[in-house]
């Protein structure tokens, strides 16, 4: 199975599509970037020069994911989010002049197996969002964000955990979290959630 490319995407001739990769509508798909198996970048998006995503991401319509961000296997980015990789921007320098693109050193958002950014969050880089986390729409992430952690808000801080299936996780009776759709079981320890009891 082959990439499908919209008419009107551009996509960089050193830009690696995986297998059954779909480029939408007007998206741009820079020089250098390397794209998993099944990946889905939306209508508009935007994936910078270099930037790595793993299998089966979906990018959805105006998503900007700025290098050098990394996407393991099943990373969802929401519409209208955005990954920024400028810690002090600047259009000009102290003296004046343009800035180019060696006048600074891009730092990267990196997103862990199966975490989900919602619709028009933003992340500072640099930031982890750690595996299977969710943030929520319009969240602004400005520190990591650990593994199976629900936050929100401005700066995003952590409100909650959810499972693999993105539920909320509830607290059982024994003190372990438990996924109401799926049954499955965490145990929390020292601020961390590990996966089975």
């Amino acid at each position: 199975m082959s990439a499908r490319v919209h008419a009107s995407a551009d996509v960089d001739e050193t830009a690696v599509l995986g297998d059954g990769v779909a480029v939408w509508h007007l998206a741009q798909v820079r020089g250098g970037a390397v794209l998993g198996d099944g990946c889905i970048v939306g209508r508009g998006a935007y994936v910078g020069t270099g930037v790595r995503m793993g299998r089966h991401c979906k990018l959805q319509n105006y998503a900007l994911v700025y290098e050098p961000a990394e996407l393991a296997d099943g990373v969802f980015v929401g519409p209208a989010a955005v990954f920024t990789n400028d810690l002090h921007p600047r259009s000009i320098t102290p003296d004046g002049q343009l800035k180019r693109g060696d006048d600074w050193d891009a730092v990267g958002v990196t997103c862990r197996e199966g975490a989900s950014v919602g619709a028009r969050a933003v992340c500072v880089a640099p930031v982890t969002i750690g595996r299977w986390a969710m943030v929520a729409a319009g969240a602004v992430v400005v520190r990591d964000v650990p593994d199976f952690a629900l936050v929100a808000g401005t700066p995003a801080r952590q409100i909650g955990w959810v499972g693999r299936a993105g539920v909320r996780l509830e607290r059982a009776d024994d003190g372990a979290w438990v996924c109401p759709e799926t049954g499955a079981r965490y145990t929390e320890t020292d601020g961390t959630l590990q996966e089975g009891q």
